[in-house]
């Protein structure tokens, strides 16, 4: 073996290891979705749930990245000693929610699991509503989830229902499992991206189709969009 071919195999021995060095430390690596003071969503919402759950916030967990919650990142940053810029970066993520690639692959099933939910609501609820309309009934259903006095998945709140009678009803005529259309899956994706057409609303109900007497009687009035009106 002459000292070229040496020479090539211990240069590709050391690319070798420096290679497999390099994916171990990427696998190993859980990647977030880096979140701030007017961040919105879904991802807020996780986040604020772990910062309640470990004492460093206080109040429902309501999407909206403002004040309280980056003054709580902060606390959470002095106390593990992490770099304070009350931004939930990479770093402080993995440490709030242990560093394991797990998480990541965990997050994303919750999230596709939100739409294939979400948007069949949407779709059920508000399937011939203007677009907005669809993203209002999305709205009304993650803040339920937001909310200590409902369940906290899309599903749960779906399903959820108040002696004995459904909160929504396509979840008991069948209807929530029809294919929704490609407006309702994308008004779906808008509402956990952090879209609010309706704002705090928790509840609606189409005039045309029902009283709403309670809901009147017990809410405060938000908007109508289309043929819904909202509550709060």
């Amino acid at each position: 073996m002459n000292k070229t071919t040496k020479k090539a195999i211990f240069i590709y021995l050391i690319l070798a290891l420096l290679f497999s060095h390099t994916a171990a430390v990427f696998a190993s690596t859980s990647i977030y979705t880096t979140l701030k003071f007017g961040s919105r969503g879904t991802e807020v919402v996780r986040l604020q749930k772990a910062l309640i759950s470990q004492g460093y916030l206080t109040g429902a967990a309501d999407g909206i990245y403002g004040k309280m919650t980056e003054n709580a990142v902060i606390k959470f940053q002095i106390a593990k000693k992490l770099t304070i810029d009350g931004i939930a970066g990479n770093q402080t993520q993995t440490a709030l929610f242990g560093g394991t690639s797990t998480a990541t692959a965990s997050r994303s099933s919750s999230y596709d699991t939100d739409l294939y939910w979400l948007s069949r609501i949407i779709h059920a609820e508000a399937g011939a509503e203007i677009y907005e309309g669809k993203v209002a009934v999305g709205n009304v259903v993650l803040n339920r989830v937001s909310s200590s006095l409902y369940p906290n998945t899309v599903k749960g709140v779906i399903f959820d229902s108040y002696k004995g009678i459904p909160q929504f009803c396509p979840a008991s005529d069948g209807t929530i499992y029809n294919t929704p259309s490609a407006a309702s899956i994308s008004a779906a994706k808008d509402a956990l991206n952090g879209v609010r057409p309706v704002g705090s609303s928790t509840h609606f109900f189409n005039p045309a189709k029902s009283s709403g007497t309670w809901i009147r009687n017990n809410k405060t009035y938000v908007k109508t969009i289309g043929n819904h009106r909202f509550y709060r």
